[in-house]
């Protein structure tokens, strides 16, 4: 039971990051100078930590992220932007 539960939620998970990989807006900038780092406006919760990204241009920006592969899916690595 507990290994059907995991592969489901494994499943899932999956399903999702791919969803998310490849909804990427035409308005979105990428980083120059890296092929797999974006322009993105996050959400953060209260300990600081991205928990929702936008891809946008680079004026709208407030963190730069990166797609990560995980033994559990895609994992979305941000860092935030200083300002000008």
């Amino acid at each position: 039971m507990k290994t059907r539960i995991a592969s489901w939620a494994t499943a899932a998970a999956l399903t999702v990051s791919a969803v998310v990989a490849t909804a990427a807006p035409a308005s979105a900038d990428p980083v120059p100078g890296s092929s797999t780092q974006f322009y993105a406006a996050c959400w953060v919760n209260l300990l600081g930590s991205p928990w929702y990204c936008v891809r946008l241009d680079e004026a709208h920006s407030t963190h730069i992220c990166q797609y990560l592969v995980t033994p559990l899916g895609l994992a979305l690595d941000c860092l935030q932007r200083l300002p000008a």
